[in-house]
């Protein structure tokens, strides 16, 4: 899974460019997944977090490896970059590989390693909430929830559900630490804000369940990082549930099978429409965290390693039906019975 994330100290110098470094990563490998996808080469979906990466990153680089649980969504590979997911687990899983997490048995987003904190992907819209929240009860009974967050990502379209209502509320009566970072990227698939919910900001939702509220642009980097940063200290130190909700567009269509033409061109070219990855350089440069000879090696070392990645993954063996055994639970059978 990587190296282990301690953001109980550290520099914001520190803490944006390790986001920073989770983005790029996401954005470099998703670009190629896209191509591998378009060359026939991948079956089933590609779905990309372009212009999503800075509230996915600064979540992700937010937990702690080890400690925390994460349950990340279909536009969260910057999260689980920076949550400490190698990239070869995505590619293996995309690619079909038996030697992934999924052993080329399932879906290629649905991956995971819960033993390790990261909650494998549920498609439904809502889920994860509940899911994240009976980890944490459970931890609260074995008495091991001490320092604890657990944290998902969720779109606009996810606020509508009742497995997103069930989940929070339940963690606000039990002041869980639960951080859900919404990502309003304006549209559920193709259906707008204005068809979606009726209130003026999503964020009128929290002061209902009575849970931290949070807001930040989701396309200004620094931002992200403070206010999320923000949100996951405050569960952590038992100040319960924080919800934050993030300004932003989705920068490609809801998966590359979808052209997104239903989203207005004023709407892409406004502020909600710029790409995070642009603003974190300019901002990383302005702030001196980073020099732009420095992000240039950054990116041309996180090209050399996804193409490293990528060529293995493309060799590896895939599941063989004729060999293959498909339970999904082991169990002894050979037991004996008294006559």
């Amino acid at each position: 899974m990587g190296v282990t994330n301690d953001q109980t100290s550290g520099s914001e110098r520190e803490q944006a460019r390790r986001v920073f470094l989770a983005m790029l990563k996401a954005r470099q490998l998703e670009t190629k997944l896209s191509s591998l996808y378009k060359a026939g080469k991948i079956v089933g979906g590609v779905y990309l977090g372009k212009g999503q990466e800075a509230v996915s990153g600064s979540l992700g680089c937010s937990l702690i490896q080890g400690r925390d649980v994460f349950a990340p969504l279909i536009r969260d590979q910057a999260g689980r970059t920076g949550f400490g997911e190698d990239v070869m687990d995505c590619a293996r899983t995309y690619l079909g590989s038996k030697l992934g997490p999924m052993r080329g048995r399932d879906g290629n987003i649905h991956r995971g390693r819960p033993k390790e904190g990261m909650l494998a992907m549920i498609s439904h819209l809502g889920a994860q909430v509940p899911m994240v929240t009976g980890v944490l009860l459970s931890r609260r009974l074995k008495g091991e929830l001490a320092g604890t967050v657990g944290a998902t990502c969720v779109g606009d379209g996810a606020t509508s559900t009742g497995a997103f209502h069930e989940g929070l509320n339940a963690a606000a009566v039990e002041k869980l630490p639960l951080v859900v970072v919404v990502a309003n990227n304006q549209f559920a698939y193709s259906t707008p804000n204005d068809r979606q919910f009726a209130c003026e900001d999503l964020l009128d939702r929290a002061k209902g369940y009575g849970v931290g509220a949070h807001s930040v642009d989701g396309t200004d980097f620094l931002d992200c990082v403070r206010g999320i940063g923000a949100a996951v200290q405050q569960a952590r130190e038992g100040q319960g549930p924080q919800m934050v909700v993030a300004r932003l567009l989705r920068l490609s269509g809801h998966g590359e099978h979808d052209d997104g033409s239903y989203v207005p061109d004023t709407l892409r070219a406004g502020h909600v429409g710029r790409d995070c990855m642009d603003v974190a350089r300019e901002q990383l440069v302005a702030a001196g965290y980073a020099s732009a000879e420095e992000i240039a090696a950054w990116r041309d070392e996180v090209a050399d390693e996804i193409q490293r990645v990528l060529a293995v993954a493309q060799q590896d063996p895939v599941p063989d039906p004729w060999h293959e055994e498909w339970e999904a639970f082991s169990q002894n059978l050979s037991t004996t019975s008294e006559a």
